[in-house]
């Protein structure tokens, strides 16, 4: 009887979507509509409404230097308004997940409007009456740790309006590699159907078909400046054109492709080694007007493998919702067929698959026998991608499979991360760490990877990413080497006659690869004393490394130690703890956001030009549409907005019947628990 109830609710929830607006539209703007589906939407402009209006965006330009370890990055957004009548853009768009965003800048013709960080609310205050005053304005705000959203209001018919945006990060080599990403385009995340998503209102962003690129132009331009001579610089995910005008100097750029290639649907994934040397960072200082800043980056010594390995278990969580279909999905079986089938016997291993719902291949983890391998790889080889991304009680149930205390436990999360939830997922390993550590292994041209580096710091584990078929092989041997043993343990630094202050991160976690300690901090008085580094490497042994602080001469007006170490402290206070709610940590992360005129989540860039430039003060509202990541399908969509033609209309009916799918599984399993 219930399950006839299930199916009469599935039809009765299909046909009222259908006859609901808000599920289908004919790519319109409905600012007004508050039953618009929280989820990422298909818009398919038919003939009748394709406007230039619905691209205003018309070029992005990526202009990176790498000086050394320190990217700085220059991001220029140009919006046009082709149209007739004036309009107001809104366009979601990543970066990467440890960069400080310090400046923006606003060009109308001639007009240089340079942004100023306030509050968040703030700032949204003051945008909202500049566009009801007909004047225009853009707005910078921090969604994610690594997403954002532009609005800019008035752009006025003829008008050419860019937006400039300031990045610094750091490069950190590992296993003697070093490696710029740059995301292009922000992937779908699921919210969940019962989630609260008034937090997450960018989770509705509009999304163009598969296969179907945006008509606005993408570049990226990077100059590389290593101090030592460069060698095998390479692009995996684009076509690129390096000159060397030395060999410590060199400038790559998209190469010209014939095809008209999109760049802007997948991570732009630069690689480069030096030739046998590291850039020896060691210790920088810089003397400031009120502070003065150090940036300590220390090579650990080689890997040195024990003579004796303990037994490992490895509990493998496999994403299979419809973001991850087919290439995704294939690429992580063949990721985990690599990883279960070179095992040792003396190792345990389980699955446990997700999307809507949970399943578990086995209530106790198994031994790495032949046959169990085979069994297992039995149990994911026929699995199809769809529904959504609950990833939570996946991990619940990782973290469920009762542990054996002779054994390392690791947890290999296996996803694209295109869900919404993360604090939560942070949380949770938080409140569980102990015997077990997190490995997750981002997968796609485009992951979500604010998650995915989430889940490896919160979960005191290493992030892996996987964007081609062909990686998956390499790097499950990278990953099984990096486990094996660790490089450096115990480590310590202690300050000697250095007077040092506010030192990020705290404390410093096991090192399983052979990459740079990376210490942050402030000091006062002389620049002299020692700095001391200890562990113990893979063999148990002593390690020890000093520095005098005296042979490092301060420089001045070196912002980016600044920003990088104000970029550190707010990541502790927020990115991956627990921390959001806590009043007292969100006055300290707002002062350090205004302090450093950097975006935090409660701090935003305002630029207002004071002109009035619509006095009507009519205009319409843009939703720039963004392109589906690289092999990412239309099953990654929650709900559509589409034209009138019939197939556009079936595209409806699919999606209808995804949520009402998803629904009813996740009736089922509340009936189960009632």
């Amino acid at each position: 009887m219930k399950q006839k109830k299930l199916i009469l609710c599935t039809i009765f929830i299909l046909f009222t979507f259908l006859a609901t607006p808000a599920a289908v539209y004919a790519g319109e703007s409905h600012e007004d509509d508050e039953d618009r589906p929280l989820a990422p939407y298909m818009i398919i402009l038919n003939q009748e409404n394709a406007s230039l209006e619905h691209f205003p965006l018309k070029e992005t330009t990526v202009s990176t230097n790498i000086d050394g370890v320190i990217a700085a990055t220059t991001v220029t957004q140009t919006y046009a308004n082709e149209g007739k009548t004036p309009i107001n853009a809104s366009y979601v768009f990543p970066a990467p997940t440890g960069v400080t965003v310090h400046g923006m800048q606003m060009i109308i013709g001639n007009h240089i409007i340079t942004a100023q960080i306030k509050e968040k609310e703030e700032a949204k205050t003051e945008y909202e009456e500049a566009k009801s005053e007909g004047k225009s304005a853009s707005l910078l705000e921090q969604q994610r740790p690594n997403v954002f959203t532009m609005d800019v209001a008035n752009i006025m018919p003829g008008d050419n309006v860019r937006i400039e945006l300031f990045y610094t990060e750091l490069i950190t080599p590992s296993e003697g590699s070093y490696q710029f990403v740059f995301p292009t385009v922000v992937g779908p995340r699921y919210a969940g159907l019962l989630e609260d998503t008034d937090e997450n209102g960018w989770v509705e962003t509009p999304y163009l078909p598969e296969n179907t690129s945006s008509p606005g132009k993408y570049d990226i331009n990077v100059t590389l400046s290593a101090g030592v001579p460069i060698a095998d610089i390479s692009c995996s995910s684009h076509k690129i054109k390096v000159i060397k005008d030395t060999d410590s100097f060199a400038r790559i750029g998209l190469a010209p492709d014939d095809a008209g290639d999109f760049a802007g649907n997948r991570d732009f994934i630069l690689d480069y080694k030096l030739n046998g040397e590291e850039v020896n960072c060691g210790l920088m200082l810089n003397t400031g007007e009120d502070e003065n800043y150090f940036l300590l980056m220390v090579q650990p010594p080689e890997r040195q493998k024990p003579e004796e390995i303990l037994p490992r278990e490895y509990i493998f969580v496999l994403d299979v919702s419809g973001s991850m279909d087919g290439y995704p999905l294939d690429t992580a079986r063949g990721l985990i067929k690599n990883l279960v089938s070179n095992l040792r016997s003396s190792d345990c291993f389980n699955l446990v698959l997700f999307s809507d719902d949970t399943t578990l291949m086995s209530s106790r983890s198994l031994k790495a026998t032949d046959k169990n391998i085979r069994e297992a790889l039995d149990f994911i080889e026929d699995k199809e991608g769809g529904g959504g991304t609950e990833l939570a009680p996946a991990i619940e149930t990782a973290l469920s499979v009762p542990a054996n205390n002779d054994m390392v436990r690791s947890i290999v999360v296996i996803t694209d991360g295109y869900v919404s939830g993360e604090k939560e997922i942070f949380e949770l390993i938080d409140n569980n760490l102990g015997s077990v550590s997190f490995f997750p292994f981002g997968i796609g041209s485009s992951v979500n990877r604010y998650l995915i580096d989430g889940i490896a710091k919160s979960g005191l584990g290493e992030a892996f990413v996987v964007t081609d078929s062909s990686e998956a092989a390499s790097t499950a041997e990278t990953f099984r080497t990096y486990i094996e043993s660790p490089v450096l343990s115990d480590i310590q630094v202690t300050y000697d006659g250095f007077d040092v202050y506010d030192v990020e991160p705290h404390s410093l976690p096991t090192l399983f690869a052979q990459k740079p300690i990376v210490v942050y901090g402030k000091w006062r008085g002389e620049a002299a004393g020692e700095i001391k580094i200890t562990g113990k490497t893979g063999d148990r042994h002593a390690y020890s490394q000093t520095l005098s602080v005296s042979e490092t001469p301060p420089l001045e007006n070196n912002d980016a130690i600044r920003y990088l170490w104000a970029r550190k402290r707010i990541e502790r206070l927020t990115d991956y703890g627990i921390n959001e709610n806590n009043p007292d940590i969100k006055d300290e992360v707002t002062e350090i956001g205004l302090k450093y005129s950097m975006m935090t989540p409660y701090t935003s860039f305002i630029a207002v030009m004071e002109t009035v430039r619509n006095p009507a003060g009519s205009s319409t509202d843009i939703d720039q549409p963004l392109p589906l990541p690289l092999e990412v399908s239309n099953l990654a969509l929650g709900g559509y907005r589409i034209g009138s033609e019939p197939g556009e209309a079936l595209l409806a009916v699919m999606a209808v019947t995804i949520l009402a799918g998803g629904y009813v599984k996740r009736r089922r399993k509340s009936l189960r628990k009632g």
